[in-house]
């Protein structure tokens, strides 16, 4: 299996990150879209839960873009996004097939629980929408294939991102850069972490039978979730995949449910993951600290320097006494939300199935590791990388 693909230069993306808005004066939207009544990028929406109405709360907000249709099982959600995003006139599915068959939308978020991430980013490109997939890729290794395939087939003139906003955050961005650059130094050890009170509680829905109120609480279940290491932690996974530059080659780690009993997910994990030339990373997280404190984030330290990200700011610790801090000014959903728009309006297309697979495998092989409490490999699990 082939390594990631490369990131573009992190000069190009730091100038669509901060320059988003300029996409829209150079290149017009009607050149796009082919009419002055139909400027505006339309985007539907495929599950209208929590992270998929703030999604299409950024992208409605956006002058270059409107949010046209949404699509859900449940109409209380998608009457709770019409009011979130106050909108009078929308279109509005039960079965996403329709909407992906509406040729007046040009893209799509897909915001639903992850399990159904691959059957609906294939169903997106069969009908050749842009598309932004929230992470993770899947929740098992066939999944993944599943998004890798279903990228290879995309339309080289649509655009393919995946909800990892830290590719497109201005902090990481300069902290990569540093890295690449050699500012701290040979990468010596590294280490990622997300610990943080419970973001998922079960919920009753009565009237529900078990099986469709089981759904609604995606969260709690490993067959819809894939655990909160795929779901949640896949974030710094990431992160780590972008700036080791690979997969790691082995994981053994350990998971248990302290607090969190009642739930088919653990709630605290510890891993250890080897990357090439014998360089470890310590990987921890939990949902069940109390309300109130949060360290979610990554170290990397070298043999000049540490760099410490996370979404909040980059801090680059180059000696005694000497540290500088770089502070995000926004969340950077912003950032991932604005490249997609941009791509799309500019031409400047990218694909990230396959990356965004590899990221996500990680997570998985993690996972595998911390279930069986034995060394894990990808031989055996999913081949050859």
């Amino acid at each position: 299996m082939p390594q990631s693909p490369e990131s573009p230069s992190i000069s190009r993306r730091t100038v669509l990150a901060s320059t988003a808005a300029s996409a829209f004066s150079i290149v017009s939207p009607q050149a796009v879209r082919g009419s002055q009544a139909n400027s505006k990028i339309s985007v539907g929406l495929i599950g209208c839960g929590g992270r998929g109405t703030y999604d299409s709360k950024i992208t409605h907000s956006d002058p270059r873009a409107r949010i046209t249709a949404l699509a859900d099982l449940y109409d209380d959600r998608i009457e709770q996004a019409k009011a979130a995003l106050q909108l009078d006139k929308v279109d509005t599915y039960r079965e996403f097939e329709k909407m992906l068959a509406n040729p007046s939308i040009d893209a799509v978020f897909i915001a639903t629980p992850p399990f159904e991430h691959p059957r609906m980013l294939e169903a997106a490109v069969e009908a050749k929408k842009h598309v932004y997939c929230e992470k993770p890729a899947g929740v098992d290794f066939e999944g993944c294939k599943r998004v890798m395939a279903a990228g290879k087939k995309m339309d080289p003139k649509k655009v393919l991102s995946f909800g990892y906003q830290q590719r497109y955050g201005p902090v990481y961005l300069e902290a990569y850069k540093r890295l690449q650059a050699g500012a701290i130094g040979s990468v010596s050890v590294a280490r990622g972490y997300w610990i943080a009170n419970d973001p998922f509680t079960r919920r009753d829905y009565p009237g529900l039978d078990t099986a469709k109120a089981d759904l609604r609480n995606w969260f709690c279940f490993r067959k819809y979730s894939g655990d909160f290491i795929v779901e949640q932690d896949c974030h710094n996974l990431d992160v780590l995949h972008w700036f080791l530059g690979g997969l790691p080659l082995r994981a053994v780690g350990y998971c248990g449910r302290k607090v969190r009993t009642t739930m088919d997910i653990n709630d605290n994990l510890n891993l250890t993951f080897e990357w090439p030339n014998n360089l470890l990373v310590n990987f921890e997280a939990n949902q069940l600290t109390p309300v109130g404190y949060r360290k979610v984030g990554e170290e990397f330290t070298g043999t000049k320097g540490t760099l410490v990200t996370s979404r909040a700011s980059m801090v680059h610790y180059k000696g005694r006494n000497d540290v500088e801090t770089m502070e995000s000014k926004r969340d950077i959903t912003y950032e991932g939300i604005e490249q997609f728009l941009g791509r799309i309006l500019s031409g400047d297309v990218e694909n990230v199935a396959d990356r965004a697979a590899r990221s996500t495998m990680i997570a998985i092989l993690g996972r595998t590791a911390m279930y069986t409490q034995k060394e894990q490999t990808w031989k055996g699990l999913y081949g050859t990388v």
